[in-house]
């Protein structure tokens, strides 16, 4: 079988066109954050993706996807700007109120700019079932406008003005209120409700000049007991979005001298592994990017676990894990398992 032989003129033809991938915007698909997601959105605009860019909304944007598709029939570009996010939570969900800011372009060169604010609804991840529900829009409000693009941003979207001091302490403090409101109870009067932290890291993979990554920690009060304070913690990754930390807990098994909690304590061993949502009496040390936890069987303090966890790898690992569990009015804890400080 012979081979097409091409013509000059095909060659040159070839040579000229420009590449599929040079012609369009790298694929964009980001659903962590309301930021994220309408660059998503814009980015399958762009590509001519109209069937991603239709299912990032909750509801259809058009009576069909093809009445969809028809409305960019003439958009060669769009160009976008996004401001200040406002947050709240509402009944196990997110709320977000993002302003915005576009310019089109036709496939003439023709502009226009268009200004206004899409509200995204984010349903608590920890308790949804399949399919699950990401991120997504619930409602767009544009209105014709011109000028630049910062100049017709809106200054805020939503019932109150963001915060724009420290946004992402916003959104910890929404998914903190989303996630555990049915859990921690109020905190008392004139308590601190959070403490937050700023983690500086690196990948394991990177090479000791690449630039530190920063995570965000927050620790929320979540109950007393009568002698046990109880903590939750929110952690906000560089890439964006915050997500509520789990924590690696050890289940234990206390073999105590004919069977009473009074007596010597014979054996502890562990049994498998939970993961818990909440530490007690516990604290982050920034020198050493560790959070620990000591949890008071009684009073006195002289039965209790201790748990230490490090940050690495952008993510919370447990490393030891203490136990006490004589009641004799002394501590004496065995460290039932160690991958900080041993070999």
């Amino acid at each position: 079988m012979m081979r097409p032989v091409l013509t000059t003129a095909a060659i040159l033809a070839a040579l000229q066109a420009p590449a599929f991938a040079q012609q369009q915007d790298a694929y964009l698909d980001d659903r962590s954050s309301p930021e994220t997601l309408l660059r998503s959105l814009y980015n399958a605009v762009n590509r001519k993706e109209y069937a991603r860019a239709y299912d990032y909304f909750s509801k259809p944007p058009a009576k069909s996807l093809d009445a969809y598709q028809e409305g960019y029939a003439n958009t060669a570009n769009v160009e976008l700007a996004t401001g200040a996010v406002s947050s709240e939570g509402a009944a196990g969900s997110i709320i977000y109120s993002l302003p915005v800011a576009i310019r089109a372009t036709d496939n003439d060169g023709k502009e226009q700019v268009f200004a206004g604010c899409y509200t995204l609804r984010l349903s608590n991840p920890t308790i949804q079932g399949t399919p699950y529900n990401p991120l997504h829009i619930e409602k767009a409000s544009l209105k014709p406008a011109s000028g630049e693009l910062t100049d017709v941003l809106p200054a805020s979207c939503g019932d109150g003005p963001p915060d724009e001091t420290d946004r992402v302490l916003a959104e910890a403090k929404a998914m903190f209120a989303a996630v555990y409101a049915e859990t921690c109870p109020p905190p008392p009067e004139n308590f601190d409700l959070v403490d937050s932290y700023t983690i500086p890291f690196n990948y394991s993979y990177e090479t000791l000049d690449t630039p530190k990554h920063e995570a965000r920690l927050f620790r929320f009060y979540c109950g007393t007991g009568a002698y046990n304070e109880i903590h939750a913690y929110i952690l906000a990754s560089p890439q964006g979005g915050v997500s509520p930390v789990q924590f690696a807990m050890p289940e234990t098994s206390v073999q105590y001298e004919n069977g009473d909690s009074d007596g010597k304590v014979e054996d502890i061993r562990i049994v498998g592994y939970t993961a818990e949502s909440t530490l007690v009496n516990s604290d982050y040390d920034p020198g050493t990017q560790t959070l620990t936890s000591y949890n008071k069987w009684r009073g006195v303090g002289d039965a209790f676990s201790a748990g230490t966890w490090i940050f690495r790898e952008g993510a919370f690992t447990l490393v030891r894990y203490d136990v006490d569990a004589s009641y004799d009015g002394e501590q004496n804890p065995v460290t039932i398992l160690d991958y900080h400080t041993g070999p």
